[in-house]
Formats: structure tokens, sequence, C-alpha cells
């Protein structure tokens, strides 16, 4: 470049700082740290216990976590919009005794998951009303009705179990090809939901509602409907996870779920999703469920007591917010 060049070329463009290399952005993205940490948990898990090294085994203690996994995917997304649901492991219990007293009644099982997915949908609407409607803040939304949920749900089992037909228990023991059918759900659904938000115009639009809300709605995004579908979606598939894990167990309580909310945020935290919306990957949500379960049950061989995996996980939580903060931004500079 000559002279002449240099001076003719924008200050802008001589002041840009040069692209970095690919390996540089591959290196530096959240899902990649991610996946470095499941390799290395895997390692950990198979010096703990030889069965980690058995696929049969990862496969058979991930269906313990299928329907936490399976929510954490559209809560992904829902982060990702600028907002946060808390309730979905309370509309699992809700959905689930929804279904289970019905059932109980007499009612025909197909029209008592009817009711139950339905419950779920009226959950999610309630909660976009108050977001959407109201414009209240989401965070203090949800953990409201996350007390509702669970307490209506208290209401209607009591403080015992409610079973379950026995030709309606094991969903977790249907194998498809050698994998269970939650499993196999969890993958369906994470390919699904990858090709909507990073491949289609619904998709991106959830990342401009997360980045600058205002700005997208001055682009002509209807900001409130893709956010009520969001919490729609998030109601009904929380549901269809309540009910699943009715199956799995053979009964439910009021309690079912009980602190899937720290898992489920957890899982999508790990993932690189950012809290404060605009970032994250159903990528990156699927490989940490994976690394949640390997950290889980590798403490469970360890025989490390419940309350200490609890704190584990809020670290990890704490850590992983950290981290994806720290990652954002470098790349932003």
């Amino acid at each position: 470049m000559t002279a002449a060049d240099a001076r003719s070329t924008p200050s802008t463009m001589r002041d840009a700082a040069p692209a970095r290399p690919r390996w540089q952005v591959l290196l530096i993205r959240p899902e990649t740290m991610t996946f470095i940490l499941l390799v290395l948990g895997v390692i950990a898990g198979s010096l703990l216990s030889p069965f980690f090294l058995d696929i049969e085994y990862i496969l058979s203690s991930f269906t313990l976590y299928a329907e936490f996994s399976i929510v954490a995917l559209v809560l992904t997304m829902v982060i990702i919009a600028g907002e946060i649901d808390l309730s979905p492991a309370a509309n699992m219990a809700l959905s689930a005794c929804v279904f289970a007293w019905l059932q109980q009644a007499g009612l025909p099982i197909p029209l008592a998951i009817v009711v139950g997915l339905c419950s779920g949908l009226l959950m999610g609407a309630l909660n976009a009303y108050f977001v959407i409607g109201l414009q209240l803040p989401s965070i203090i939304v949800t953990i409201g009705t996350l007390t509702l949920y669970r307490g209506l749900a208290q209401v209607i089992a009591g403080d015992k179990s409610i079973r379950v037909p026995d030709w309606f228990i094991g969903i977790d023991k249907i194998m498809i090809a050698g994998i269970p059918l939650p499993v196999v759900i969890f993958a369906i659904l994470a390919v699904i939901l990858g090709l909507v938000l990073g491949g289609t115009i619904y998709g991106r639009q959830i990342y401009q509602i997360g980045t600058n809300e205002v700005a997208a709605r001055h682009a002509g995004i209807r900001s409130a409907r893709i956010k009520l579908s969001l919490f729609l979606l998030i109601g009904l598939v929380a549901a269809a996870a309540g009910i699943m894990t009715a199956s799995r167990l053979g009964s439910v309580r009021y309690d079912l779920g009980l602190g899937g909310e720290l898992q489920m945020v957890l899982m999508a935290m790990l993932g690189g999703t950012y809290i404060f919306g605009g970032r994250g990957t159903i990528l990156g949500t699927f490989l940490a469920a994976w690394l949640l379960v390997i950290v889980s049950t590798g403490m469970i061989v360890a025989n490390v007591l419940p309350a200490t995996q609890l704190c584990v996980l809020g670290v990890l939580l704490i850590v992983s917010i950290i981290a994806t903060n720290f990652i954002y931004s470098r790349t932003q500079r």
C-alpha cells in the first residue's frame, strides 16, 4: 500500500483490529470450554469407576436427568431472548399431579395426558401475561409462580403418592436402537431447536430481541409475540417432561422435580448461554447436559453426600456465569 492509499483509507479501517484466526475463534467459544470439561469429566469418572467406560451405563445414568435436560433446551431459548423462567420444575410437578389425579379418577389415560399438557400451556401463558402483559421482571414473576405451582401440586396430591397404571410405567426402559427413549427424545429435540435457533428467521429474531429489544421492535420484530411463543413452548415441554417423569418413577408426588430449577439453569449457563440474553446455543446446552450427568454420576459413585453435591452444583453455576461473562467480554474487544 502506497502512502497515498494509506492517507485515502478511512481511519476506522486503519484502526480496526485484524480478524482473529479461525482456530482462536473456536477455542474461545463457550461450547469449546464445555466440551473440554466433558472430556475431563469422563476421564475423571473412569478413574472412579470402570463403568464410566460402558456406554450403556452412561445412557442409563442420563435417563435420570433426561426430563430436566429436555426442558433446559427450551430454557436456553428463553434466556437468549432476554428473559428467564424458574418455574418449569414446579410446572412439571403440577402437570404430573393433574395427569395422575385425573387418571386415578377414571379419566382415560390419553385424555388425562392432554389435560396435563394443556395445564402446562396454561402455566406458560400465565407467566407470559405477567412478564409481557404487565411488564414485570421475569425472574420475580417465575419465583412467585414457582411457589404457586408447587403449592397447587400439593393441594392436588397432598402428602401421598399417586400411582399410575403399571402398563404406563417404564419410559426409560423403552429402547430405540439400544438407546433409551428419553435420550432419543432429548437428542431429536436438540437437533430441531438447534436448527430453528441457528438457521431460521425466527431464531435470529430471538437473538436480536435478547441483544436489544428496543432496537428489535424498531426493526419490526414482534418481540411480544415471540416471547409469548417461548413461554408457551417451555410450559408445554415442562408438562410433557413431568408426565415422562411420572412414567419413569411409576408414581407422582407434589415434590416431583424439586430443585430442578438449579440443574436446568446450570445446563444453560455451562453451555455458554449469556445470562443477560443475546448469546448462547443449543449445542452448548446439549454438551452441558451430558457434562452435568457425568459430574453428578461421578459424585454418586464417589459416595459424595447429597448436600455436598448441591454445593458443587452451586459452585459450577457461579463459575460458569463468571467464565461466560469473561469469554464474551474478550470476544467484544
